[in-house]
C-alpha cells in the first residue's frame, strides 16, 4: 500500500501504467454508465441550458432540442469529475498552485520562449482550450471520445485522428518553439 501511495504522490507516472489506467477507467465508464469517454458535448449543453434560461427563443431550435440538448448530461458529470480529478492528481502530487519548484512558470523553455510572465502561460492555455473545444465541436468529438473511445473500439476513424493530432502537434511545435526544440 505504501508502494500505491508513493507511486501516486509523484509529478510524473508512467505512461504505460497512466495508459493501463485510462483503458480501466474507460471499460468502467462503459459498465456503469452505458456510455463511452467524451466530453466535448459538455460545453454545449451547458451553453444550451444557460441559454435557454436567457434567452428561450434563441435556443429553441434543432440543434438544441435534438442534437444536443440542454442539461446536466453524462459529458458535464464527466467534464466535473476530469477536473475535480486533476485537482487531486495535482494536489496529491504537490503541484497544485506552484509546482516543485516552487514557481508557476519553472519551465526554462518556456521563460526563453515566451518569458517569466505567468499571465501568459494561463491567457495562452485558455486560448489554446478554447480553440481546441472550438475545433471539436466542428469535427463532432474531442480526443477523448474520438481517440480514447474510438480506440478503444478499433475505429479506423480514430487511428486516422490520432495520426493526424500528432502531426498538427509537431507542425505547432515546430512553429511556436521554432529551431529551439
Amino acid at each position: 500500500m505504501k508502494f500505491i501511495m508513493n507511486y501516486i504522490r509523484k509529478e510524473e507516472w508512467s505512461p504505460y501504467v497512466a495508459g493501463v489506467l485510462l483503458g480501466l477507467v474507460g471499460i468502467a465508464a462503459v459498465w456503469a454508465s452505458d456510455s463511452l469517454l467524451g466530453a466535448s458535448g459538455a460545453f454545449e449543453n451547458l451553453a444550451g441550458l444557460i441559454g435557454k434560461a436567457v434567452a428561450p427563443a434563441a435556443f429553441d431550435n434543432m440543434y438544441f432540442n435534438f442534437i444536443m440538448p440542454p442539461g446536466i448530461t453524462y459529458g458535464v458529470i464527466l467534464l466535473v469529475g476530469v477536473f475535480f480529478g486533476g485537482m487531486i492528481g495535482a494536489a496529491t502530487s504537490g503541484t497544485l498552485l506552484w509546482g516543485k519548484k516552487g514557481s508557476a512558470n519553472s519551465d526554462e523553455q518556456w521563460k526563453r520562449i515566451f518569458g517569466p510572465q505567468v499571465w501568459k502561460r494561463w491567457a495562452l492555455a485558455f486560448i489554446g482550450a478554447i480553440i481546441l473545444e472550438y475545433a471539436a465541436g466542428i469535427a463532432g468529438g474531442c480526443t477523448s471520445g474520438l481517440a480514447i473511445s474510438g480506440g478503444m473500439l478499433l475505429a479506423p476513424a480514430a487511428f486516422l485522428f490520432i495520426m493526424g493530432m500528432f502531426a498538427s502537434g509537431i507542425v505547432t511545435a515546430l512553429i511556436i518553439y521554432r529551431k529551439n526544440y
